[in-house]
């Protein structure tokens, strides 16, 4: 069972999202709150594995409180970060911070779902296309960082991994691109991630523009 705690400043729009979690089998909401400082409260006491949160609440925002909860301990809940609009900023920092994707609040009712369901199995809710738009907006509004030493340690194939994993590939397309087996492309993300201690492969999207591996419009 997936336990789900529910976070927005508006009653309305937790009550629609228990509605629509409430019918399906693996899924429990757990409990509900609605800004940052109250989720991270209800986080630590019911414990949820995955965590609706929404960005822009009074108080603490979404952004604070998904760097309180994601604290680089096993047990953290993982965060889907819930926002009207495709393209904003604090949904990028919302990721640094360690949130596992996004969605949009009129997402279709099944892809709710199914992206609770990818980020409680450790995957990241990341479609393509809005990977793309989304680094390549912001990476353009800073000059990018000096390369982490750990880039260093990547061998050559893991580094190429990791410039298909910033174009927004998944792990199929990965293989297309390389002629390997997708078992092959799930063991040098796996190596990548933990070679430069990242989470999930959203991290290592934001750490392949922001150290300059990748530069926007190369995609």
């Amino acid at each position: 069972m997936i336990r789900v705690l529910l976070v927005d400043d508006q009653r309305l729009v937790r009550s629609g999202f228990r509605m629509i979690l409430g019918v399906e089998p693996d899924l429990e909401v757990v409990g509900e709150a609605g800004d940052g400082a109250e989720a991270v409260a209800a986080a630590r006491e019911l414990r949820p594995d995955v965590v609706l949160m929404d960005v822009r609440m009074p108080n603490v925002d979404g952004l604070e409180a998904t760097r309180q909860l994601v604290d680089g301990s096993p047990d953290a809940p993982r965060v889907l970060v819930l926002t009207t609009f495709d393209l904003d900023e604090y949904v990028y920092e919302a990721l640094r911070a360690g949130a596992s994707g996004f969605l949009l609040k009129d997402a279709p009712e099944d892809q709710l779902v199914a992206g609770i369901r990818i980020v409680a199995d450790g995957g990241a809710l990341f479609a393509p296309a809005v990977t793309r738009r989304l680094i390549e907006e912001f990476a353009q509004r800073g000059v990018p960082t000096v390369a982490p030493p750990a880039l260093d340690e990547l061998t050559a194939r893991e580094l190429e991994v990791l410039k298909l994993l910033a174009r927004g590939l998944s792990n199929g397309e990965i293989a297309a691109e390389l002629v390997v087996s997708d078992h092959t492309v799930k063991t040098h993300v796996a190596r990548v991630l933990a070679k430069l201690d990242l989470r999930d492969r959203t991290q290592a999207v934001i750490a392949a523009y922001e150290s300059g591996l990748v530069r926007p419009g190369t995609a």
